[in-house]
């Protein structure tokens, strides 16, 4: 079965292109302050050093948590800017203000969103989990996978199907290199061939967090052979 390298890379990352996400504090938890918060338009909020989320307890820095709020307005305008997936692979600018209306600023700085809890039945927004990702810090990031060159590809135009086997790569990275996506061209690609981990290009920071990076991101299958697959499954 042949090979390819193709052309496939991880999107550049880019200076922060939105507005600062603007927090104040929660001095009270539970399940009622949250619901009471929601209701008056914000959402519950958690920050971190992704560190703390690390099974060796020697590996944990200083946690920065803290638990917030956040105007649910301002949220809804960044999903509405940044689709999904594409929201826990991006970097915010975050500033916690003393209060509503308080100019006077508590912490600052860089967060990657990694948890949008939402309610099963609504799809609203329950809360959400952010980590710190200053300049110079490392965090683990999945990153989606988006494939690119479908229409001209050699495979696909004898009647072959593109199987999608990873739809997302997860890296650990510098915070200021992590990629909104990661594009795989199959411009190329011909039936039996395929897309392996090893085969993206990504700024040298980026380490793949995968015991086998031969593992494929996707092949082209004979259409018959998928068939025979639908059949089998």
């Amino acid at each position: 079965m042949a090979v390819l390298n193709p052309a496939s890379r991880a999107a550049q990352p880019q200076a922060s292109l939105y507005h600062t996400i603007q927090a104040i504090p929660r001095e009270c938890t539970g399940s009622g302050v949250s619901s009471r918060d929601r209701v008056q338009g914000r959402i519950p909020t958690v920050v971190f050093s992704q560190s703390l989320l690390d099974k060796n307890p020697s590996a944990r820095s200083p946690s920065r948590k803290y638990l917030l709020t956040i105007e649910k307005k301002q949220i809804q305008a960044i999903l509405k800017s940044v689709q999904l997936p594409f929201v826990c692979s991006t970097t915010f600018p975050l500033q916690i203000r003393a209060g509503s209306g308080s100019s006077t600023v508590l912490e600052s700085g860089t967060v990657l969103p990694i948890k949008i809890h939402r309610d099963k039945e609504t799809g609203k927004i329950l809360n959400l989990v952010f980590v710190w990702a200053d300049e110079g810090s490392h965090v683990k990031v999945d990153v989606p996978v988006v494939f690119k060159g479908e229409d001209v590809c050699p495979g696909l135009r004898k009647g072959g199907h593109l199987k999608k086997i990873r739809n997302s790569l997860k890296y650990s990275c510098l915070a200021e290199h992590v990629p909104s996506k990661i594009e795989v061209d199959v411009s190329n690609l011909d039936i039996d061939e395929r897309v392996s981990m090893h085969d993206v290009k990504v700024h040298p920071s980026m380490k793949l967090l995968s015991k086998n990076e031969t593992m494929p991101i996707c092949k082209i299958v004979a259409a018959q052979f998928e068939d025979r697959e639908s059949v089998q499954s």
